[in-house]
């Protein structure tokens, strides 16, 4: 089970930090990810980690502005968001356990989703 938490109203340029505890086992040995959907449009790939921690992958979109950690430890993973634009709005979504970390539909477990919304 995963709850994300830390979605809120930013100005653009501003920064936001989300984080998605997992119950369990599940960031530790698992790939975590980031997925976001706006109104009307499709859930897209934001950033995933590895298991380790080793690797992370990046949409284009987010490159330099996102990063995306894990803490094993306390079994949660982040999403820090600087220099939001108000196209990053949306409801953003975690989720674990993958083999292939940019596809949706690979993922087993998803979070409930954190609302960000960036005004102009």
């Amino acid at each position: 089970q995963l709850q994300a938490s830390g979605g809120g109203l930013v100005q653009a340029g501003g920064s936001l930090r989300l984080s998605c505890a997992g119950s369990g086992r599940t960031f530790g040995s698992y790939n975590g990810a980031w997925f976001r959907q706006a109104p009307g449009k499709e859930r897209e790939f934001v950033a995933a980690v590895t298991w380790s921690g080793g690797s992370t992958f990046y949409a284009d979109s987010v490159k330099g502005r996102f990063t995306i950690s894990k803490n094993n430890a306390k079994n949660t993973v982040y999403l820090q968001m600087n220099n939001l634009k108000p196209e990053d709005t949306a409801m953003y979504y975690c989720a674990a356990r993958s083999t292939k970390p940019t596809i949706a539909s690979e993922y087993n477990y998803w979070g409930q989703g954190t609302l960000v919304t960036v005004s102009s």
